[in-house]
Formats: structure tokens, C-alpha cells, sequence
């Protein structure tokens, strides 16, 4: 009897069993590299302290904060203005999964706590940040929009203790960091203004000195996310001050007067966002709001920037959770979805799509360790540290907020018409991804923003020196160092010809990334990794005919590891 093709054919399950369902599934075990990589930017101590903490929430990522991050995307909070007894007193109601999350986040685990204090989840020391940006990855894989309130409550404790005056500081900072919710202040900061974006030197909302020492606020603030937080960083201008960015200062704006009385600002309204739904970001008008300076009064946007920095880093790790959850879906609909008698993982072409989905995962992931590391180095004072953070976190923002749009909508496609409602995760994926290169900056301002780190900074030469530092000898990843020589030419040559800032951010961020993944596998004596820092050089570097008819066969080793989930 002939037994053709058809006949060996595994038959395709029907019905519910026909559309793989990934819930429940642990988003820490299911990623192959999260630990190992770890292990290589944290003390071993402090890994195995925090390795039930990333499995607990690995396992809600999956599960139950997923539920609860769809919960609040489907029910956005609603800004009410009086009372049911007619009282002029704003308030903005919240689903009770959002609440729920937000218990989880800055209670349960400390989020926005643990690099400021100690004791936080048990660890007698405040933690250094890339423990903090591991849980966060792991957390913002089910829910994107409290993670910048998370983050802004983080930077703003950071800026206040660099920053404040210290009487200030005692005051402010110990309700920005508790873990307990009847406690903690959230932060914020209202920074855009509509004739004001990006361009801090047009900022119009008005400081006036009162005779107690406190200031004034007035005008509008046309984006401010968290716009209920317990107080904010304000950008204003001084009565009387200079012009241009030395008149603008910085500001703490307390929800609350020190007499307990509410301050005088109201939320406008609240914006109708494409992502980001679950959290509320609103105008806001100040009529007069007591608020206190901080820092230098003519160094306002310098100090904000530090702020900003912080966000941007984040902002990066953000991208790079989303990409890892859209990789994980598609990856587990690629294993267990069955189509024309074989599953998608079987198919070439699957598989070659999938294999693009992973690259830019793994650089975003790689880049946010190295810059939590050199943020790290930074705050200990170690030399060079700080222009080597001042260049990577713009290289991180710019490309990988990037990468998310594009990463989060072709897994989308993976699990075909069902990616495209709203009953799972990938249209929350999607939308939120496209925040990412709008916050803290836009894409064109980040990759100006690499080319001040190069100029200002002196961050090219020091950057070189982190990559060939990594690369060692350079014979693991042949050619990789005059590649980057290259790259930082053509960021030399962009500080006078800016229109080539983007393809020098790009070019720096995947040698700088392909680099990182080559010093990762060598410590991990990993075949594997440095496959992806080569395909890094060979894919997103070097130039390739878009016409040749000869495709590159992925190591099965590779693709092994990488289609586990």
C-alpha cells in the first residue's frame, strides 16, 4: 500500500484544542536565558536570595497579574470632580484590579522601594538596580501601564536624595519609598507643556517666591501620567528669572500642603491613550500651588534630566519585557498550534521568523543589564562610569523601544486571528509597545540625545573601551571592534551632519549589544549566546543582497534552545 505524505500527517485538533492557550504558563522558567544571564550581573548571594521572589512572580506574570492587567486595560480609571454631596473635591476611581496591582508592585515586592532603602523583600541592604529591573521585567510582562508610575515614583526618590535640600528630603522621601499603601506617596512629573514638549527652554508655566520661602505655580501641564500622585517634579519658570533653560527650575509639588489642605491644582481631564490604559494621565492647571525649589535654581533641566535618564532606562527595560512576552507567545503558539498536518515550529519559514523575534529580545535584554550595571558604577563613583551610563541608556531607549513595535506586532501574526482580539494579551502588547519611543522623548530626540552624550560627555572613547573590554581578544566575534570603530565615526561625523543620528544610534546599540552577548556567553561558556551576538553582526551590521537566493540555516542548537518556551 502507498502511505503518502498525508497518511504520516498528524491530524489538527479542533475546536478549543485547536487555539493554544499559554495561561498559567510561569514567564521566568519558560525563559531560557533570564537566570543564567542574571547570574552574571548580580552577586551570587543576592541571586539566590531573590530566585523565589522572580519564580513567585514569574508565575503571576503568567497567571494571575495577567488577569488582573486585562481586568484594568478594559476598565480605565474614571476622574470625578465633586462629590455625590455636591463637594468641589477631585478624585480619580480605579478599577480594583489596578489597586490590586498596585499592591502587588509597590507593596508585595517594593518596586520603587528597594534601591533606596533596605529590607525590602527580607535584603538588609538596598538593592543595586539590576534586581530591581529583573522583577520588573518580569512584572511588566503581564501589565505595562502601572510600571510608570513604578518608575517615576523610583526616579523621583533618586532625584530628591541627589538633589534636595536635606530638610526636604527627610520630609518627602520616606513616603515615596514605603511599601505600605496607607503610607506611600506615588510620584510623578508634569514636565509637558503643549508649546513645550521636548523643548524645555519654552516652558511657560510661571514660580513665583512667597514670602515664607515656598513657591507659586501657574499655568497648565498639558501630559502628566500618575496625575493623582502624592507629588510631583515640576519644570517652571522663575518670575524675574534669565531666559532660556537657566530660568527654568525644578520643583516638588506636593499633592497635599503641609497643613494637610489640598494644593491648588486640578486634573482637567483625564487622555483617552491608544496604551497604557489601565493608569490615568491627565492635564493638569496650577492655580497657585505651593511647591518647594530643588536644587540649583538655574540648573532646573539638568537636574530634571537625571529624572528623565532614569525613566529612559526604564523605559528600555519596559521594551524589552514586552518583547519577551510577545516572544513567548509566539513561541508557544509556534509549539503546540498544528497546521496542514505539522506544528508551526516545524516550518522553515516559521522558524526563520521566529529566530527574528529573538535577536532584538536578546539585545534589549543584554543592553539593560549593562546599563543597570554602569548605573551601578555610576552611583559608586567608580571613574568613567557615568559617561558610559550617559551613552547607553539613549542607545537602549532609542532602538529598543523601537524594536518593541515591531517585535510585538509580528508575534501578533503568529497566532493569526485570535493575536487580533482583545481577549489576549497581544493587542496590549502592541498598543503599549508604541508608547515606549513617545515617553521621556521621542525617537528622533533620543538619537540627538547619544550624539550631547559623545560631545558633552566624552562618552564615544569610553564606550569603546567598555566594548573591546568585553570583546576581549576579539577573536570570539571576528571583526567586531572595527566595526564599532567605524560606527563611532559615523557618530562623530553626525554631531556637524545630525540627519545620520539614527543609523549611528542603531549601529552603536547592535555592536555595542552583539558585544554583550559575546562577553555573556563566554562567562556562560554558551555556544548558543554567541550564535545570536554573530547573527546580531551578520543580520543588523553588515550589508546583505536582498536578492541572493541562499538563506542562512540557523544552528539546531540555537534554535533548540530558543524554541523551548
Amino acid at each position: 500500500m502507498d502511505i503518502g505524505p498525508a497518511a504520516t500527517q498528524q491530524a489538527a485538533p479542533t475546536g478549543a484544542e485547536a487555539v493554544p492557550d499559554s495561561r498559567g504558563l510561569n514567564l521566568c522558567r519558560v525563559d531560557p536565558w533570564l537566570v543564567p544571564v542574571l547570574s552574571l550581573y548580580l552577586p551570587p548571594d543576592l541571586l539566590a536570595h531573590l530566585a523565589p521572589h522572580l519564580d513567585r512572580i514569574g508565575a503571576l506574570a503568567g497567571g494571575r497579574l495577567d488577569e488582573l492587567a486585562g481586568l484594568a486595560d478594559r476598565n480605565p480609571p474614571v476622574l470625578r470632580h465633586r462629590t455625590r454631596r455636591g463637594e468641589d473635591a477631585q478624585a480619580i476611581e480605579y478599577h480594583p484590579a489596578y489597586r490590586e496591582m498596585e499592591r502587588i508592585a509597590f507593596s508585595d515586592y517594593g518596586l520603587a522601594a528597594m534601591s533606596h532603602r533596605p529590607g525590602v523583600l527580607g535584603w538588609p541592604a538596598p538593592m543595586p538596580p539590576a534586581a530591581k529591573y529583573a522583577l520588573t521585567y518580569l512584572f511588566v510582562q503581564a501589565e505595562f501601564g502601572l510600571c510608570c508610575p513604578l518608575s517615576m515614583t523610583d526616579a523621583l526618590a533618586r532625584t530628591l536624595r541627589r538633589f534636595g535640600d536635606p530638610a526636604l528630603v527627610a520630609r518627602y522621601l520616606p513616603a515615596l519609598t514605603a511599601t505600605d499603601l496607607d503610607a506611600l506617596r506615588q510620584g510623578a512629573m508634569f514636565m509637558t507643556e503643549q508649546g513645550a514638549g521636548s523643548d524645555i527652554s519654552a516652558t511657560a508655566v510661571l514660580a513665583e517666591e512667597a514670602a515664607d520661602g515656598t513657591w507659586r505655580l501657574t499655568g497648565d501641564k498639558w501630559f502628566c501620567s500618575n496625575a493623582d500622585a502624592g507629588m510631583a517634579l515640576v519644570l517652571a519658570r522663575r518670575v524675574g528669572g534669565p531666559a532660556g533653560l537657566r530660568g527654568v527650575s525644578l520643583f516638588l509639588l506636593p499633592r497635599e500642603r503641609p497643613d494637610g489642605s489640598s494644593n491648588a491644582y486640578r486634573i482637567v481631564r483625564l487622555k483617552d491613550k491608544l496604551g497604557t490604559k489601565s493608569m490615568a494621565s491627565g492635564e493638569v492647571r496650577l492655580d497657585g500651588a505651593t511647591a518647594f525649589l530643588v536644587g540649583e535654581p538655574e540648573a532646573g533641566f539638568k537636574q530634571m534630566a537625571d529624572m528623565v535618564n532614569a525613566s529612559r532606562l526604564s523605559n528600555g527595560m519596559r521594551a524589552a519585557g514586552l518583547m519577551r512576552r510577545a516572544v513567548t507567545e509566539a513561541v508557544f503558539v509556534a509549539r503546540h498550534r498544528i497546521a496542514f498536518g505539522r506544528r508551526l515550529v516545524e516550518m522553515p519559514l516559521m522558524r526563520r521568523q521566529l529566530m527574528k523575534l529573538v535577536l532584538p529580545m536578546e539585545q534589549a535584554r543584554s543592553m539593560v543589564f549593562q546599563a543597570a550595571e554602569a548605573l551601578r558604577r555610576s552611583d559608586a563613583g567608580e571613574d568613567g562610569a557615568y559617561a558610559l551610563l550617559r551613552i547607553l541608556t539613549p542607545l537602549l531607549k532609542f532602538r529598543a523601544c523601537r524594536d518593541a513595535r515591531r517585535v510585538t506586532g509580528d508575534a501578533m501574526e503568529v497566532r493569526g486571528g485570535c493575536g487580533y482580539i482583545e481577549e489576549w494579551a497581544d493587542p496590549r502588547l502592541l498598543r503599549d509597545s508604541h508608547l515606549g519611543s513617545i515617553w521621556e522623548g521621542t525617537s528622533n530626540i533620543v538619537a540627538l540625545d547619544v550624539l550631547r552624550a559623545a560631545q558633552r560627555e566624552g562618552s564615544l572613547p569610553v564606550l569603546r573601551a567598555h566594548v573591546a573590554g568585553l570583546l576581549g581578544n576579539g577573536a570570539a566575534l571576528e571583526g567586531a571592534l572595527p566595526l564599532f570603530d567605524r560606527a563611532a565615526a559615523l557618530a562623530t561625523r553626525a554631531q556637524d551632519h545630525p540627519a545620520l543620528a539614527r543609523q549611528a544610534a542603531s549601529a552603536l546599540y547592535h555592536l555595542t549589544s552583539a558585544a554583550a552577548m559575546t562577553w555573556e556567553a563566554g562567562r556562560l561558556d554558551d555556544p548558543a549566546r554567541l550564535a545570536l551576538a554573530e547573527a546580531v553582526l551578520r543580520h543588523r551590521v553588515l550589508p546583505r543582497d536582498p536578492l541572493a537566493d541562499a538563506d542562512e540555516v540557523v544552528p539546531d542548537a540555537l534554535l533548540d534552545r530558543v524554541l523551548a518556551a
